[in-house]
């Protein structure tokens, strides 16, 4: 049932992709859908991936890939949310890719986000961790500022008890807040600036629209 309301959410942001578009591709399960209807629709499009997993299932699929050194303005950036709230700022980083997925978007004249309804909360970082992108030098610092600044923090390990590395061989800390945010953009500006984050999982001001798949083909719209 999940994977049918991240198809709707697929589908419904892949009929925004325009012929000849340069697209930014994110990373995650509601993603993949993303790429497996373009694929299916045979679109003439290109894109800079967000991470090496989305990279390798473009080339799977046959769907060509641009440098970012050599791209000025992507299309419209497509990617997945851990989490969204009402004005449309998201949290990401579930899967360690919050770095290149900013970057992305960053990089693109529009964001849309692919998700599923339970994705969409009023205040962030209570039900799901804030991930933070760290250098592995400054994890312990980077945890105790983060935990003075109300953060309950956990280091992120793999399944084999391992620190997980990012593509860019970073490390992430997750950050519950309890009780949500209350003002994202500006806790997004005080983690950044702590020495040693490399960035936050809080996107602020770049998301444009969100799709929201429902089991049976439903799909509701958020926009600003």
């Amino acid at each position: 049932m999940a994977d049918a309301a991240k198809r709707a959410a697929a589908e419904a942001a892949a009929d925004l992709v325009q012929p000849g578009d340069r697209l930014g591709l994110g990373t995650g399960s509601t993603v993949a859908e993303l790429l497996e209807v373009l694929a299916e629709r045979d679109a003439d499009v290109t894109g800079v991936p967000t991470s090496e997993a989305t990279a390798q299932r473009c080339h799977e699929l046959g769907i060509g890939l641009l440098d970012p050194a050599r791209v000025d303005v992507l299309d419209l950036t497509i990617d997945g949310a851990d989490e969204l709230d009402h004005e449309l700022t998201a949290t990401k980083g579930g899967g360690g890719a919050l770095l290149r997925e900013k970057v992305v978007a960053s990089m693109s004249r529009r964001m849309v986000v692919i998700a599923t309804p339970d994705k969409l909360v009023d205040r962030l970082a209570d039900t799901f961790p804030l991930p933070v992108e760290v250098v592995p030098f400054a994890v312990g610092p980077v945890s105790r500022a983060l935990t003075e600044l109300g953060f309950d923090v956990v280091v992120r390990h793999g399944d084999d008890g391992s620190p997980v590395r990012t593509d860019n061989g970073n490390a992430v800390v997750d950050a519950r807040f309890p009780g949500g945010l209350d003002d994202p953009a500006v806790m997004d500006v005080e983690v950044t600036m702590l020495p040693g984050v490399v960035t936050s999982g809080l996107f602020v001001d770049l998301v444009d629209t969100a799709f929201l798949g429902h089991p049976d083909g439903r799909v509701d719209v958020v926009s600003l």
